[in-house]
């Protein structure tokens, strides 16, 4: 096939419009016998590394460019009329670095609907960089079809002087009506202006058959549907990866401007170095960056010591703290560990770590103890970077950094979430804000979602999409990375009959039998894994040398910078990465020492104590660890249950072990832990190492360890097999384990490997326990990261044991915007015999507090009374004393406090009952109140006298209010207004008169749940797991029920409804589906607020369990709320029907209220009553108005009994 460069793609970067996929492009590329490729995102230059990688790879040269979008002032943000496309591509690496530039500015200071640059800011950053003319979107064609020749001719001479030979007039025919025009003005231009030709295809896509893929994947960009004729699409499907037969039959008679793609790429040479490369034999050493060469920052000690010696020094000085005796062993692990960071270049690196880490611990800035296999270093332990003594847990520090590894070592750092962003902005300080960034991450289309989307897009009905989407694993079986594409192998689309297992038998089968289904699953294997929109990394933080463009591009996520480069990419390119991770608990921690301080005058330093102490493992093994870190879900309350855990070593182990994978091991552990003579050591040399895990192997660790002891291998190289295990690639391991079991003769000399059978070990022995280890090292954990995490769990169960009450109201200040959190924490609490004492006007502060050993709720809990009023309430109550009574609330606060939301949520949620009056009382004279407060408040300002102090001394108390003669509210209504502001029922629960109900339940939303810690999301170790529900599977009969809290009714295409409810029970709430015929046949029952019984099965849909209702059943209502049913309101008014405007303003009130009581009107002047013809809902603000139109007196309600 004759030579052809494409010079203008978009890759699956240009999101939601390109799907030009890299991988395939470069494949394709490939095939053909091109030379090179190049990538021209719109906008950004998301994909370059992928690109560059992929290309180098595999011998192609990539040419990194990008389609910009320009206009005449990238500062001015108040029209877009001007913006234009214009191509650029790097010729050299000064060329690559100006482009970086340039998108930087673009995105972080010309954004304006599109990145923008102007012509000011392209001249500027000119140097090595090639430019084309453009689509027709640029602003010379646009010139040419509107007929502005000499204005075109113009623009094309000012990019002929900044670019000289490097301008291109760019010729594209996709056979739309404009593209021959712009192709007529630009042969004359070129002509005129001695400008060559360079012919491109606008590639959106690879084959010319995906033009509709591209267009059902603008659709799901522009959430439209394909038959939507008012939608954005492209006229002609020509916009693919054309061969150069095609883009000559497309541009006859422009050989020259075909053949001028090849000059173009001649010029073009950018070279960059990264590790990923590095580590392929195949790649020339140009392209490597080596293990050691990485772009830390520099730091300076203020000693005038080098960054070793300030390093060795804390390192050494550390230790002599921390260690009673130094064994010649523990010196010759420092020196070690010195030694390999000093060579690997990470002095820096750890003094980075150190000097932030130090910064939070000076400032009160609570630090996690550490995190991932930085923990197993003794330099970070002996410098205050971790608090866990690796040597004491047997943590390696080749696990974290050794000389076979080609990474950058990470440091993952947990912070208070309060206080995370002051230690960011530390650093931005200290290395000066355009070296420091927040980082990219990009969401892609995962299997059901592409299912979803192109099925909406398509018209596929919502039933057949469920059906689907119900069938499609939650998580892929064994062999399938669920980070990789997986449509193609459930469907049997992978034309390989090694993967026929993956098969669902039931996807095939809908696959085959319908058209539609057939159309949406193939466009939907091609779209799985797209990137479909970008967002900020939730912890990483890049810290450059030097000002971040100069490495990477930037970009804007709402107001923060990130890269354009995710954070793998940054690895590769030496870069580092931080991890600032937030880490609730901690707070916990923070708060519940404070607490204990105030209370009880103790200070309890966790890094100056043993961790053994056997009231915290017997509350551990008695499974009642709410709230503890890692130990708190229902499964890991079970596994403390059955384990008994004694010693740290048990937590240690079981942290590791609840998670899928593992969790089969459960059993086996418990078992030789309760009965030592039931462990089996496959061979004597692994009793050291097992011993700890009763024979089991748990850790990554003890892998590493078995591969060193019994193979011979270095603890470097056994990592690098530990890595080779964990992800699974078969083919390595197979050649591995010829190493472990006979031995590898390294061609240098320097890092040959015995073998196990040279060692003494049994052949058949070393190959069985190689293949278990194989097996369990799939799932085996980071002991580093365990140990560390055991420390936190320890702490908070400590807490628990000797301080609950103020560990728990720690807990719930930590969470006091989550009502969902409060629900859970006050229930335990009640639960663990601690009294939740309700909001007190004259007790309570902003946040919950301990009080004589209860905890008493904070008014920050309570929903529409901000943290500002708040404090003016306490500020005046401190000052002046407690409130005597509401009416001296009302005359003592700011005005601010008196506002309509404020106080009735004070109000409705008990904060003045200490008043001694009824919240209905409250609720029907607080505006009066307000009104004579801010009478009050002005007459003062104008040096009047004041109604509430004037008369103090007259019999009659101008102070105190009137308040009506009325009942308080019903139990259900308390308790519906306490729910709405607080979020949770204090006074009772609707269901306390039904608990009889949940007998016979065998489902709760407790059970709901999934076995999911704090502090797992951003786990390198848990990235490939999904969340485990252990108390319900799919399918499963249930019965359940509660107050129906929530109900969607929905219609489908058809026009049959169905519904979607949540309900509550005493735990949480449930999320149920009616469908078919169950809503038509029970919704009399499905009301909010309704008591329901609900039979059905689980549905594991997304993951996430829910119930599918078969049938509903109602409850009798009991205790007040049946004796209210049984009665029936009058309402009795008494005013002259003959003020005509009073009556319509009566008559409209009535009918704003309307319900079940009957209203009797009784005409002061005729003195005749009538019954009125519009039935009310008798409550208090109704009644409020009516009392403000006619007053009290002549508003009079009973209740008689309802005839039967």
């Amino acid at each position: 096939m004759k030579d052809f460069v494409h010079l203008h793609v978009h890759t699956e970067y240009s999101l939601l419009d390109g799907l030009a996929r890299i991988e395939k492009l470069v494949e394709i590329t490939k095939e053909r016998g091109w030379k090179a490729v190049a990538i021209t995102d719109h906008g950004n230059m998301y994909g370059t590394i992928k690109m560059y990688e992929a290309c180098i790879t595999n011998g192609i040269k990539p040419i990194i460019g990008c389609e910009f979008y320009i206009c005449k002032d990238h500062k001015n943000k108040t029209t877009k009329a001007d913006m234009g496309h214009l191509i650029l591509l790097a010729k050299n690496n000064e060329g690559y670095h100006n482009l970086l530039q340039l998108i930087s500015i673009a995105n972080v200071d010309g954004m304006y609907y599109k990145p923008r640059i102007d012509y000011e800011l392209l001249k500027k950053y000119s140097k090595g960089v090639i430019c084309l003319s453009a689509c027709l979107a640029g602003h010379l064609p646009q010139l040419l079809l509107q007929r502005r020749y000499d204005e075109a001719k113009e623009l094309a001479k000012w990019h002929q002087d900044v670019f000289g030979d490097d301008y291109y007039l760019e010729i594209q025919n996709h056979y739309l009506p404009e593209d021959q025009e712009v192709i007529a003005g630009l042969v004359k231009l070129s002509k005129e202006l001695g400008i060559k030709m360079v012919a491109t295809n606008d590639v959106h896509y690879l084959n010319k058959e995906d033009a509709e893929l591209q267009d059902v994947l603008m659709c799901v960009q522009m959430h439209k549907k394909l038959d939507d004729p008012d939608r954005l699409k492209f006229e002609t499907q020509e916009f693919y990866y054309k061969t150069y037969e095609e883009m000559l039959e497309a541009l006859p008679g422009f050989e020259e401007a075909l053949d001028n793609t090849i000059e173009i790429a001649n010029k073009c040479e950018v070279i960059l170095k990264t590790k990923s490369l590095g580590e392929n034999p195949n790649v020339d050493e140009k392209y490597k960056l080596p293990a050691n060469r990485n772009y830390i920052p520099d730091y300076r000690p203020d000693t005038g010591e080098t960054a070793y010696q300030f390093l060795e020094r804390l390192a050494y000085e550390g230790m002599e703290r921390l260690y009673p005796e130094i064994t010649d062993e523990l010196k010759e692990r420092m020196q070690m560990e010195l030694d390999t960071i000093r060579d690997q270049g990470f002095v820096e690196y750890f003094l980075v770590v150190w000097d932030y880490i130090n910064f939070a611990r000076e400032h009160g800035i609570p630090v996690g103890p550490g995190r991932g296999s930085g923990a197993g270093s003794l330099v970070a332990y002996c410098t205050g970077i971790t608090m866990v003594d690796p040597i004491k847990y047997h943590l390696f520090f080749e696990r974290f950094i050794n000389r076979e590894r080609v990474s950058m070592p990470d440091f993952d750092v947990d912070f208070c979430p309060d206080r995370c962003g002051e230690v960011i902005e530390y650093t931005k300080r200290k290395y000066g804000p355009d070296h420091v960034s927040g980082i990219i991450t990009f969401g892609s289309m995962k299997a059901k979602n592409a299912i979803r989307d192109v099925g909406r897009v398509v018209g596929l009905s919502i039933p057949d999409t469920n059906k689907i989407c119900k069938e499609i694993p939650n998580f892929p079986p064994d062999g399938l990375n669920r980070n990789k594409p997986v449509l193609k192998y459930y469907f049997g689309k992978t034309k390989d009959p090694a993967n026929d297992k993956y098969i669902v038998p039931d996807l095939k089968k809908f696959y085959e039998e319908d058209d539609l289904i057939k159309k949406v699953v193939d466009m939907a294997v091609k779209l799985e894994g797209v990137p479909r929109n970008c967002s900020q990394h939730a912890a990483g933080i890049l810290i450059s040398p030097e000002p971040i463009p100069n490495f990477v591009p930037l970009a804007r996520n709402g107001e923060e910078i990130v890269t354009q480069f995710d954070m793998i990419e940054i690895e590769h390119l030496g870069l580092l990465k931080m991890d600032f991770l937030r880490l609730k608990t901690l707070t916990d921690i923070k708060k519940a020492l404070d607490y204990i301080k105030e209370n009880h005058g103790v200070d309890i330093d966790f890094y100056n104590m043993e961790y053994d102490d056997p009231k915290v493992f017997e509350l551990i093994s008695s499974g009642n660890t709410e709230a503890v870190f890692q130990l708190e879900s229902g499964g890991m309350k079970r596994f403390m249950k059955d384990l008994g855990p004694t010693c740290m070593d048990d937590i240690i182990a079981g942290i590791s072990l609840y998670r899928p994978g593992p969790m089969d091991s459960i059993p086996q552990f418990v078992k030789c832990k309760k009965d030592p003579s039931a462990v089996v050591y496959d061979d004597p040399c692994l009793e050291d190492i097992l011993d700890v895990t009763y024979g089991c192997i748990v850790y990554q660790e003890q892998v590493m360890k078995i591969v060193q002891v019994m193979g011979g291998f270095s603890l470097g190289q056994a990592d690098n097999i530990r890595r080779i295990m964990g992800k699974k690639k078969v083919d390595k391991i197979a050649a591995e384990k010829v190493k472990f079991v006979d031995g590898w003769e390294d061609p240098t000399g320097e890092a040959s490997i015995p073998g196990a059978v040279k060692l003494g070990h049994d052949r058949a022995v070393a190959e069985k326990v190689f293949d278990r280890m194989a097996e369990f090292a799939k799932y085996a954990f980071n002991k580093s990261h365990a140990a560390a995490y055991a420390y936190v769990g320890y702490q908070t169960a400590y807490l628990k044991t000797y301080y609950e009450v103020e560990f728990l109201t720690a807990v719930l200040n930590n969470r006091i915007t989550s009502s969902d959190d409060i629900k859970k924490y006050t229930t335990y609490a009640k639960k663990e015999g601690f009294k939740v004492l309700p909001p007190d006007i004259n007790k309570s502060t902003t946040y919950f507090k301990t009080e004589d050993g209860n905890i008493r709720f904070g008014l920050a809990a309570l929903k529409g009374v901000g943290s500002s009023v708040i404090d003016l309430i306490i500020e005046e109550r401190n000052k002046n004393g407690e409130f005597k009574s509401f009416e001296d609330y009302v005359s003592r606060v700011d005005i601010a406090a008196l506002n309509k939301r404020v106080l009735e949520s004070l109000i409705v949620a008990g904060a003045f009952d200490c008043f001694g009056k009824y919240r209905s009382q409250l609720m029907s004279v607080y505006s009066i109140a307000v009104e004579r407060a801010i009478k009050d408040n002005k007459n003062k300002q104008t040096g009047q006298f004041s109604m509430f102090d004037a008369f103090a001394a007259v019999e009659k108390d101008f102070n105190t209010l009137d308040y009506p003669n009325i009942k308080e509210y019903n139990k259900e209504t308390l308790l519906k207004y306490e729910k709405e502001v607080v979020g949770i029922y204090l006074s009772g629960h609707p269901l306390d008169d039904y608990l009889d109900y949940f007998d016979g339940f065998n489902l709760t939303s407790e059970m709901m749940q999934p076995n999911e810690e704090e502090g797992d999301e951003f786990d390198e170790e848990m990235q490939d797991e999904e969340a485990v529900y252990d108390q319900v599977q799919d399918g499963m009969a249930v019965t359940c029920g509660g107050l129906i809290v929530e109900k969607k009714r929905m219609l489908s295409k058809d026009g049959k409804e169905f519904a979607f409810i949540k309900i509550e029970d005493l735990y949480g709430t449930i999320e149920v589906s009616l469908f078919g015929n169950v809503y038509p046949k029970f919704k009399q029952y499905v009301e909010e607020d309704g008591l329901v019984t609900i039979k059905g099965k689980i549905s594991m849909r997304n993951g996430t369990p829910s119930v599918n209702a078969t049938e509903v059943i109602p409850w009798k209502k009991r205790g007040e709320e049946a004796q209210e049913e049984n009665l029936k309101k009058k309402l009795y008014l008494k005013f002259d029907t003959r003020d005509i405007d009073l009556f319509n303003k009566i008559k409209s009130t009535l009918h704003a209220y309307k319900g079940e009581a009957e209203v009797i009107i009784k005409c002061t002047s005729a003195n005749k009553a009538f019954a009125y013809n519009v039935g009310v809902d008798v409550n208090n603000y109704l009644l409020n108005e009516l009392y403000g139109l006619i007053g009290q007196e002549n508003v009079v309600t009973n209740e008689v009994k309802k005839e039967k």
